[in-house]
Formats: C-alpha cells, structure tokens, sequence
C-alpha cells in the first residue's frame, strides 16, 4: 500500500479547469471524492481522467457512512470499487462518523457515539467494505462539537478501538485533531503522542474559523494556520514521508493562492523530513 509522498490538493469544481490547463504547477499528486464523478456523464469523467494523467490520485470518500445502519448499496459499492480499480487507488479512504439513516442521506459527517457497541459496528462495516473494495479503507479522525450521547470512552480511545477492531490504517486530520482539542479542552500533541503513526497512510490539513461564542469551526474555509502547520511537522518529524492533502471547500481562493498555500505546506513538510533523517 504505496502513495505519493508531498503535500498535493484536493480537486474541487471552484478551480478543475484552471487546475487542468496548468499542468505545470508544483502538485506531486491530487486527491478526489468519487461521488463527484460516479454514475456521471459528458464532462465530469472527462475531466477525472485528464486529472489522472497529470498526476497520481487519491481517493476520499464522502457517503459511505461507515458508522450508518443501512446496509452498504451494492451498485454503489460495484461503481466504486470500478473507478479505483481504474484509477489504481492504492487505498480508499472515509470519515469515522455517521451520515444519515433510514436511506436518508444527511449530507454532514456526524459524530459516533463514544462506546463499544459503535467500535464493534464500526469494525464490521470497515471490513466489509474493504472487502467489497479489495483494498484497504482508512479512516479519517472527525471533528465534532457535541458528543453523540454519553460517552464510555475519551474521543482517542474510541479511535485506537476502532482502528483495532476494524485492522484500518489511519488518514490523520491534524486540523480536525486542532479543532477538537480547542473546543474539548486537551493538549493536541498528547493526542497524537498516542496514535500509531506506523498507521498513518495520509494526512490532512485545512483551515478553520473561530465563531463569537468561541466555537472553533471546521470550515476548511480558511488557510491552514501555523498551530496545524506545527502538528503537521510533529507528525512527519516522526513518521517520514507520507500525502498531505490540502483541503478547501469555502471561500475558495484563487488558483495561484491555492498553490501558494501548497508551496508553504511543502516548506514545512521538507523541513520536518529533513528532521526526521536526521533522526536516523
């Protein structure tokens, strides 16, 4: 299991085409949700595999709700499993939340409740669908602003659980680790202290905002500031090259922005690397 190391973009609509007609800019791969090209025709595939002969791609699913209770959708799963095949995607990844129930899609990434019955669902369904996708499915830390009830177990230790129960690597969102740990009241570098970094397949980082009652909000509608910078570092000083995704989905800035943003991740992240060699 085999990615692209380097700090690469998440395709978004607000800048494909430019993107495209650029085929120059510094990116060492781009990640893409697939439930923005499935079951589509005319331009949307089009422009998926104009973006992969430009670069290595990953992939970051959206709907699957691995938390949910509806079964998993075995003409979504086949379509899916098509387009990784094609696109040679090393792995897939989804978030650890829920998303809608009852085959009504809530279009949000909801927040599991903090027990064991959630790991042990969590488990089966994770290795069902890397079973059905013939792949491994990483998944991704959420962020959230209200527990799902009352928790039996801290926010870490439901994610250690459920990486175990269900054998997943991790895709480690270190603004969602940020987000969380301001709104929750922990020390985010004992939070990644304890995850398994020989796990981690893929990190995210994005912005976020800070609402008047003092909410921090995960926007990714804003440039990713220096304390996620900071834990970005941390992670590769200690884990070695591994993707980094920047994400944006609000207030999207222009193109050249966006690539300056990537120039600055990539200027924090070489010189993690450099401190991890020289860490032996």
């Amino acid at each position: 299991m085999t990615a692209t190391p380097g700090v690469g973009l998440g395709l978004r609509w607000d800048f494909l085409e430019e993107l495209l007609a650029r085929p120059r800019a510094t990116l060492p791969f781009v990640e893409l949700s697939p439930e923005n090209y499935l079951r589509r025709g005319g331009y949307y595939p089009a422009a998926l595999w104009r973006a992969r002969e430009l670069w290595p791609t990953l992939t970051h699913g959206l709907t699957m709700s691995v938390g949910g209770t509806d079964p998993f959708d075995d003409a979504h799963f086949s379509a899916l499993k098509a387009l990784l095949d094609r696109l040679g995607a090393p792995f897939h990844s989804e978030h650890l939340c829920w998303s809608g129930t009852r085959d009504n899609m809530l279009h949000e990434l909801l927040p599991l409740p903090f027990t064991d019955e959630a790991v042990r669902h969590v488990g089966r369904r994770v290795r069902e669908a890397a079973a059905r996708l013939e792949r491994p499915v990483a998944l991704e830390n959420v962020s959230y602003y209200a527990p799902l009830g009352p928790p039996a177990m801290t926010e870490l230790e439901f994610l250690l659980a459920s990486l175990d129960e269900s054998g997943a690597p991790l895709l480690l969102d270190v603004n969602n680790v940020y987000v969380n740990s301001r709104n929750h009241g922990f020390e985010p570098l004992d939070f990644l202290a304890k995850l398994p970094l020989d796990r981690v397949v893929e990190l995210h980082v994005a912005g976020h905002e800070a609402w008047d009652d003092g909410l921090i909000v995960d926007t990714h509608g804003a440039a990713t500031p220096a304390p996620v910078h900071a834990l970005l570092a941390w992670v590769i000083e200690r884990a070695g090259p591994l993707p980094v995704v920047l994400e944006r989905d609000q207030k999207v800035p222009p193109l050249d922005a966006l690539l300056d943003e990537v120039r600055a991740l990539t200027a924090t992240y070489d010189r993690a690397l450099a401190a991890w060699r020289a860490r032996g």
